[in-house]
């Protein structure tokens, strides 16, 4: 597939999108580098702006740690081994779910972070654009 770039975060988000309306809801898509830089954020119409940054940092969450942000939620309760992870990182760290990371040969090259709807919800588009990562993938052979 090569590098990670708009052309293929458009394909991600139009995967995304394409779910949330299937599902009736607005939403924030957001698709990160492996450096957890931007390479795009599309904000559905009458979609929350809180939800723009939320998914941001959901796929930031997922790039810095390599995991869903969905796998966090247990580790992060009072009195468990991860409890004020959310504190540290200038607060970027989100603690439930929506951010998967975006691999390629066992690799995390990126990551999917979105916001908009119920954590439910949230995961399901986010799975989405995995879903056309992974057809990526295939398709060109790697």
């Amino acid at each position: 597939m090569g590098k990670l770039n708009l052309e293929v975060a458009k394909k991600l988000i139009e995967g995304a999108e394409q779910e949330a309306k299937r599902l009736g809801i607005q939403m924030v898509i957001s698709v990160l580098d492996e450096g957890g830089n931007l390479i795009a954020v599309h904000r559905m119409d009458d979609a929350w702006l809180a939800s723009v940054e939320i998914a941001q940092n959901k796929a930031w969450t997922s790039v810095a740690l390599k995991m869903p942000t969905a796998n966090l939620a247990e580790a992060t309760v009072p009195n468990a081994e991860l409890y004020g992870l959310n504190t540290t990182n200038n607060g970027r760290i989100v603690l439930f779910g929506g951010g998967i990371p975006l691999t390629q040969d066992e690799k995390v090259v990126g990551a999917v972070g979105v916001s908009g709807s119920s954590v439910e919800h949230d995961i399901q588009v986010a799975q989405a654009a995995v879903n056309v990562f992974e057809s990526l993938k295939v398709s060109v052979g790697n």
